[in-house]
């Protein structure tokens, strides 16, 4: 594993605005990491390299992770999260972002089969490690495409009764996770809005009612993210 530089900024990616840091960002930084913010989407520019950063997380968003005409910088983002991996820099990836993490290291990611994942889930992790929990994990579920294929070097973690790849490691400190520990309950309820026609097609439910769901379970949420963020935190300040 590589040396713990706590003195660093942690490189936050944000692809999208609709997904930003929120909760994660607020406990990352109780947890006493630093965070560097970039946002892409912006028109921010990512950095060349990541020597100065304690760790890196990337952040989920509308588009795919194939998506280059849409969202260019995708190219050079997988090429960071594959210089994460080889110098063993902790990294963390949320939906896109563990998308992401799969394709730079040789995995493949596909429209679901079964449908997107939209609202309230459960993730059983069967393998527990240093940021994951063994048992059932309660989460914000909201993506339509999903990972088909592990990169070779992958350990799968934790699945959901529709799709496998909802946790896994790439290497020691690499981790995307299919579900959003960041999500606030404004944020469901905005992705909601903007999938209304996803949701009641896929679901045979109101957008209001999903988010009812999730603002029902937020204690719950909030516990099982708050102590994933925490694991992670403590991996990069040491």
């Amino acid at each position: 594993m590589a040396t713990v530089r706590p003195e660093l900024p942690v490189l936050v990616i944000e692809n999208d605005p609709s997904d930003p840091a929120a909760r994660l960002g607020d406990w990352l930084r109780a947890a006493g990491a630093e965070l560097a913010l970039c946002s892409p989407h912006s028109g921010q520019p990512l950095p060349a390299g990541l020597s100065g950063y304690s760790a890196l997380v990337v952040l989920g968003g509308d588009m795919g992770a194939y998506d280059d005409e849409r969202a260019p910088w995708l190219p050079q983002l997988r090429a960071l999260l594959a210089e994460a991996v080889r110098a063993e820099l902790p990294t963390l990836g949320i939906c896109l972002g563990a998308q992401l993490l799969a394709v730079a290291c040789g995995g493949t990611v596909e429209v679901g089969a079964l449908g997107p994942e939209l609202g309230l889930g459960t993730v059983d992790v069967a393998v527990g490690d240093d940021l994951l929990e063994a048992g059932g994990l309660p989460v914000v579920q909201w993506h339509f495409d999903t990972v088909t294929t592990l990169p070779e070097e992958a350990l799968l973690l934790g699945s959901s009764d529709r799709y496998a790849a909802q946790a896994f490691r790439v290497g020691d400190v690499a981790w995307g996770l299919q579900f959003h520990v960041e999500a606030t309950l404004p944020m469901v309820a905005d992705w909601a809005q903007s999938d209304a026609a996803a949701v009641r097609t896929a679901l045979g439910r109101e957008p209001e009612d999903v988010v009812a769901e999730v603002a029902a379970a937020e204690s719950a949420l909030l516990d099982a993210g708050e102590r994933i963020a925490h694991r992670f935190a403590r991996l990069v300040t040491g």
